[in-house]
């Protein structure tokens, strides 16, 4: 695994000399009509699913028209280059998960989270239901199919003294329907869903029960929290509505959305997708612990940061100002 530099790529230092050209704030028209809609990029991870459903909900309904946001979703997936769209200006607002943020900050990039998209990981590892892995300290000695650079890896094998070896993710099923042994990485609210379909029982351990548990964020570059905090705001606020609406009404203005989009997606998928969501509380978080929908928590971060550190994945801290803030969530929804 590559350990991360401390010193600041060219890359990033010809990027900072292009920030400047982000998208202005809305101008009111003379004559005291209405200001026009600001036009927000959001560029997603991977292909519309329901796992972005908020985002499409609140698109659908209306709710970033209503604050005054003119919103296009790009489609993510493998080599999207989600972090270096949003540094350059291209998108304003992407979505990662809290390691890789804090990784890319710790690289030079002027990204910070301003919200959570989901307050839990759903990423997980497969194994069919006859499999002997039980917990994670059965995986020792075992292959299991991941994507080999994440940090899950180290922190798994030192938590629990063991070692694992290391096969690429291709992000196909085929060699796991074929060979009842086979571990693989997954996403509890997605790669499950076919296996079943395929006549497959299977179980998953989800990450998050290992310790190892990162918020995934919504994040810009810190440029616009200083020129538009208002429209950071207002998509914060819009987009929480539109998580809230999707998982506790009526799902089907952004199922209409993501199905016209992804010609891969099925209701069938989505509805599962959603009902996993739900039951796991991926996005709801805890309420007990001070989870909720959209709550960014520095001190999570702070905590995956160390554990970051002491897999010596990270050289150095970053400063936890520089990677997340609360200032743009809705009155009272602020974490310590």
């Amino acid at each position: 695994m590559l350990r991360v530099s401390s010193a600041l790529p060219l890359l990033f230092v010809a990027l900072s000399a292009m920030i400047g050209c982000g998208r202005a704030e809305r101008t009111t028209p003379a004559g005291g009509a209405s200001p026009a809609p600001r036009k927000v990029v959001l560029q997603t991870d991977w292909f519309p699913q329901a796992e972005h459903g908020g985002f499409y909900q609140a698109l659908a309904r209306g709710f970033y028209a209503e604050v005054g946001l003119d919103v296009v979703i790009w489609a993510g997936g493998p080599g999207s280059g989600i972090k270096l769209k949003v540094a350059r200006g291209d998108a304003d607002f992407g979505l990662q998960r809290s390691d890789d943020l804090i990784l890319a900050a710790s690289r030079g990039m002027p990204l910070i989270a301003v919200a959570a998209s989901m307050q839990h990981d759903p990423m997980a590892l497969m194994v069919h239901a006859e499999s002997p892995v039980r917990s994670f300290r059965d995986l020792d000695g075992r292959t299991v199919i991941g994507n080999v650079g994440m940090a899950w890896f180290p922190f798994l094998e030192k938590k629990h003294g063991i070692t694992i070896a290391r096969r690429q993710n291709t992000y196909g099923l085929g060699e796991f329907l074929a060979k009842p042994d086979t571990i693989q990485q997954c996403v509890v609210t997605n790669e499950p869903f076919f296996a079943r379909q395929h006549g497959r029982i299977v179980r998953t351990l989800p990450f998050a029960d290992s310790g190892y548990d990162c918020q995934h964020t919504i994040f810009t570059r810190r440029e616009l929290t200083r020129t538009a905090p208002e429209m950071i705001r207002a998509f914060v606020a819009a987009s929480i509505r539109g998580w809230r609406d999707y998982l506790e009404g009526d799902p089907s203005p952004a199922d209409a959305l993501i199905l016209a989009r992804n010609a891969q997606m099925t209701p069938e998928l989505l509805a599962f997708s959603r009902r996993e969501l739900v039951a796991r509380r991926i996005v709801h978080g805890d309420p007990a612990h001070g989870d909720g929908i959209g709550l960014i928590s520095p001190s999570r971060l702070a905590a995956v940061m160390e554990q970051l550190l002491g897999l010596k994945i990270l050289d150095a801290a970053v400063p936890l100002a520089e990677v997340v803030t609360t200032a743009f969530l809705p009155d009272a929804t602020t974490l310590p």
